[in-house]
């Protein structure tokens, strides 16, 4: 008689990988807020040391990320050659016309892409813990996993239609003026008000499934409670640039860079199984810090023509005259930097359809 085959996991890589991605952020980040009400920082700007480590360190790098996962994989590229060049490509040619068309037009849409973004990769775990639990093949799926879809939107997009309502506030996504103004000041309030019915029935929902024997996705309910507490910590009850950077950044980096580490785990096992020759992404899946390295020296390089060619803030972490390229040149230049930014939120949405995560090892 052969043996049974072993329950699948339900979490997306292991309780200890999914604990530590999902909810270290997010206890780094209650820790940080403690730690900036303590030290004055909670009102004000971001520390710059804790803006290398958190934006620098982690948003930006994370950024870069997609690098690991398309371009230094070419069994990867290989697959979709044409998307993987026509995106950057593309992108780029988007942004100087949008910049030439006005700074602001092409922050504002780069804003707009950007929020868009982490709008999504917070329902992509959901649904992923969805598909790795088994959730969608049960009866009666369909109501359940609309609920679950309209939580974990609710939880992102409550906060920011309250933000809207509230314009001007001290902290923005990417500067000053790149989110539109004019919401009635009652659409805040409502949008929580309604999010806070349907999280209410979500709840129910799930302590039924605890009831009835069903089983509970643990994770599922992590990434939720905690993005909502993040999203509603950092845009509605603080008014401040530390607060939303701390409560914005770590939540959505962390995990990121996490799924794409894993990622390059498991395609490397999956060559060296079958005998094939590695590639550069096999260097970056074989430790922690050789994945980490590279991301954060390109972010460096990144920030560094940031402040030297536009921001001029931070001459003491980067070095070099503070040049001014002029309009025109900026309008070249800008698209250029935000490149990766770009071709990290377009491509974000094609390369893990149908990924299913495994646990390590």
């Amino acid at each position: 008689m052969s043996a049974p085959s072993p329950t699948p996991s339900p979490w997306l890589f292991s309780r200890r990988a999914d604990l530590l991605l999902f909810g270290g952020p997010a206890l780094a980040s209650l820790l940080l807020l403690a730690l900036g009400a303590r030290t004055g920082d909670l009102d004000g700007d971001l520390p710059l040391v804790l803006w290398v480590l958190t934006v620098l360190g982690v948003d930006v790098a994370h950024v870069w990320s997609t690098g690991w996962r398309v371009y230094a994989d070419p069994e990867e590229f290989r697959r979709r050659p044409a998307l993987y060049l026509a995106i950057p490509v593309s992108a780029y040619a988007a942004g100087v016309v949008l910049y030439t068309a006005g700074p602001l037009v092409f922050w504002r849409v780069l804003a707009y892409l950007a929020t868009f973004h982490f709008v999504r990769q917070q329902y992509g775990w959901v649904a992923l813990y969805r598909r790795k639990g088994g959730e969608n093949d049960e009866p009666g799926a369909g109501w359940q996993r609309r609920l679950d879809a309209v939580t974990i939107y609710g939880a992102t997009l409550a906060p920011l239609v309250w933000w809207h309502a509230a314009l001007p506030r001290r902290f923005h996504w990417l500067l000053a003026g790149d989110y539109v103004s004019g919401l009635p000041a009652w659409a805040g309030p409502a949008a929580l008000g309604a999010f806070g019915i349907v999280f209410a029935l979500w709840l129910g929902k799930e302590a039924r499934r605890l009831a009835t024997g069903l089983p509970v996705s643990w994770g599922k309910l992590l990434v939720v409670g905690t993005t909502a507490l993040s999203w509603h910590l950092g845009i509605v009850v603080f008014n401040s640039d530390y607060a939303f950077a701390v409560t914005n950044v770590l939540v959505h980096g962390v995990p990121y860079l996490g799924l794409v580490f894993l990622s390059l785990r498991k395609a490397a096992g999956a060559r060296a199984a079958a005998s094939r020759p590695s590639v550069l992404a096999d260097f970056g899946a074989r430790h922690a810090a050789l994945f980490l390295a590279p991301l954060v020296a390109f972010a460096f390089l990144e920030e560094w023509g940031w402040d030297r060619l536009l921001w001029h803030e931070n001459g003491a972490l980067f070095p070099g005259a503070a040049l001014d390229p002029g309009p025109v040149l900026l309008s070249l230049l800008v698209p250029l930097l935000a490149l990766p930014q770009a071709t990290h939120y377009l491509l974000d949405a094609w390369i893990w359809r149908g990924f299913t995560p495994e646990s390590p090892e």
